[in-house]
């Protein structure tokens, strides 16, 4: 069956990106917000927006139900584990029961790598493991959805275009760790067009990372980030960090997927 129509949870930095590529290709969008205003605002992108609240389980059903209840769902709740991990868990559980009743022809669940430990070698989708608390709730929380019917975790690497210059995220900071050690990132451009590769494509296994093929040093990489916007550059000591290696070929292999941004060393980033 065709997918014309999906609903976003969670038009934010990557979703609304998201949302207005998919309304280019011709899909119906539909997309949440937490607020009646920033709802409002997405109709200016034609995409049809909707107050949800996961952390409020008064929302009105028949309401949500015409919103989520589509072809295809992209779930796409930022963790905030740092600041209230359980909190994250339960917003889930909510929107798990307000869609319990729909059969999605597919459903894309929004993670991220840190599921896999810095273990000093390459991991794929395989290596997931529970090594901290905050891989805990990741794994807890692909769980609520990855035994869904046509069920796809897409796992970012860390996330950088706009508004997100990596050139801020070290500088002027001294005697930093991990100089050797591996960056894994992914551009916000590829983040959308993977995402709606797998929404097009037919066959497609449960997991797929997402990650820029090629891992600068964290050194090199810091250092040119932060001189490519005027600030202080980072200053690295000699401790040693344990680093990883995030494999994001398999969707490259099983989708012919291509990275946009495959050197993050020349990626051209707007302030």
């Amino acid at each position: 069956m065709k997918i014309n129509t999906v609903s976003i949870v969670g038009c934010g930095w990557f979703g609304l990106p998201l949302a207005k590529e998919l309304v280019n290709q011709g899909f119906v969008v539909s997309g949440s917000k937490r607020s009646a205003t920033d709802a409002l605002a997405l109709e200016l992108d034609n995409i049809s927006g909707f107050v949800l609240d996961l952390n409020n389980t008064s929302d009105n059903q028949a309401h949500l139900n015409a919103k989520l209840h589509t072809d295809a769902i992209i779930i796409n709740i930022p963790p905030s584990i740092r600041k209230s991990p359980g909190a994250y868990i339960r917003r889930l559980e909510q929107l798990k029961r307000l869609i319990a009743a729909h059969q999605y022809q597919k459903l894309i669940f929004i993670s991220t790598t840190g599921v896999y430990p810095s273990c000093g070698k390459l991991v794929a989708e395989q290596d997931a493991q529970a090594h901290s608390e905050a891989s805990e709730v990741l794994l807890q929380a692909e769980s609520l959805f990855n035994q869904a019917s046509n069920a796809c975790v897409i796992r970012f690497a860390g996330l950088v275009g706009p508004a997100r210059h990596p050139g801020r995220f070290l500088a002027g900071k001294t005697e930093l760790a991990g100089a050797d050690s591996p960056v894994n990132i992914v551009h916000l451009d590829d983040c959308v067009a993977a995402v709606a590769c797998v929404l097009s494509s037919d066959k497609v296994s449960d997991t797929y990372n997402l990650c820029a093929p090629d891992h600068p040093t964290r050194k090199e990489f810091y250092t040119k980030m932060a001189r490519s916007l005027s600030l202080v550059e980072p200053e690295f000591g000699d401790t040693g960090q344990a680093g990883k290696v995030i494999d994001g070929s398999k969707i490259s292999t099983e989708l012919g997927f291509e990275y946009q941004h495959q050197d993050p060393m020349k990626i051209s980033f707007t302030r």
